[in-house]
């Protein structure tokens, strides 16, 4: 079968999009295959990629008769702000391979929408300029911490909200699916926050019989003193993005970040990682009731949001998604689809009986076998 024509970036809304889910559907017209690749790709062999797809799958929603939502909405409080909805934009790279725009696109569709912005270190703009009026910042370490420091301070001086660190991508697994696209990254496609700042690996090279992982990436890798430094240095609330294990969870609640991000960094780390939905209300039931979680990865319907805050999560993040709906049609494509992806929620809402974001709990599904499943 033949590649899809590519068609530049519309001015309108596409008249066939019903759904959030179809931006994922029309983006391959609109993207050249290997940024197509890069993108929707994953580490290895894409095991932990087609995990994040299946795991919906998993659950029917149950609805509810003669239950009265007349007073529903969908608005919520996360470490001690206010949100209209609990759809954040997840921290994703390289906007540009999507579109000219890129990350300002981003941000004005997330302004557009009463959406908060999780901005990622690796923009293609300054954290400075492409700004959501809700807005945090997601920080990788860098090798030094001087130039850490100096970024945080960027993201601090220009009012974001909260710092969101990046652990679980110490070694960086080739994405075979971009790899046999031949992906390369565009010249005008350039991480232009780490401008200025020494981006060689603390540990780059290894001594005679020495592994170039244990004694090499992982030197390099995040330690506890590291968040704990980063705690000291703040005082944004600090959460931490990756997390697939409840003792881990336990242990940086116990530390004092103020929520952290179930994740499995979209299937682009360690491939054969669950899906984070599969561990979410494992890691629930370990931090307690009240402790913040957040939900990123393979969300791309109000359905799948729905059944994401069910197992335990206070709010969700759109990866993928918004880089497909911003190829279609730039800061219109994205708003467009959280626009959809808030109506999806809130007609789940409706229909399972649950007012708010607070009502949605476990009891409002149900575990599907594998012949449901299918």
């Amino acid at each position: 079968m033949s590649a899809p024509t590519l068609s530049p970036p519309l001015n309108a809304i596409p008249a066939d999009i019903r759904n959030a889910q179809d931006y994922a559907a029309l983006a391959p017209h609109f993207l050249p295959p290997s940024h197509l690749a890069y993108i929707s790709g994953g580490s290895g062999y894409g095991h932990s990629v087609a995990a994040n797809a299946t795991a919906f799958g998993q659950w029917a929603i149950t609805p509810r008769l003669l239950r009265d939502v007349g007073h529903g909405h969908t608005r919520i409080t996360l470490a001690g702000e206010a949100y209209a909805h609990p759809l954040f934009l997840a921290p994703v790279g390289f906007h540009k391979l999507a579109h000219a725009n890129g990350e300002l696109d981003s941000a004005r569709a997330a302004d557009a929408t009463d959406t908060c912005m999780i901005a990622s270190t690796q923009s293609t703009f300054p954290l400075e300029e492409a700004v959501a009026q809700q807005r945090w910042f997601q920080l990788y370490l860098l090798p030094r911490r001087d130039d850490t420091l100096h970024l945080l301070r960027r993201a601090e001086a220009a009012g974001y909200r909260a710092i969101v660190l990046m652990l679980d991508a110490p070694i960086q697994v080739v994405n075979r699916r971009a790899q046999a696209a031949q992906f390369q990254m565009p010249a005008g496609c350039v991480n232009v926050n780490l401008r200025g700042y020494d981006t060689t690996p603390r540990f780059a090279g290894n001594g005679p019989g020495e592994s170039r992982f244990f004694q090499g990436a992982m030197r390099g890798a995040p330690s506890w003193d590291d968040i704990r430094w980063i705690m000291r240095e703040t005082k944004l609330p600090v959460w931490v993005k990756g997390v697939l294990h409840p003792d881990d969870a336990v242990a940086l609640r116990d530390a004092g970040v103020s929520g952290i991000a179930v994740s499995n960094h979209g299937g682009r780390s360690l491939d054969g990682a669950p899906s984070g939905l599969d561990v979410l209300p494992a890691v629930r039931a370990a931090v307690g009731a009240d402790f913040p979680l957040m939900y990123d990865g393979g969300i791309l319907s109000g359905s799948d949001a729905f059944k994401a805050l069910a197992l335990g999560a206070n709010a969700v993040a759109i990866g993928r998604l918004q880089l497909y709906a911003l190829s279609v049609a730039g800061a219109l494509g994205v708003a467009h689809m959280l626009k959809l992806l808030r109506e999806e929620l809130e007609i789940c809402m409706a229909m399972a009986g649950c007012a708010t974001v607070g009502e949605i709990n476990g009891g409002a599904l149900l575990r599907q076998t594998r012949r449901d499943a299918a």
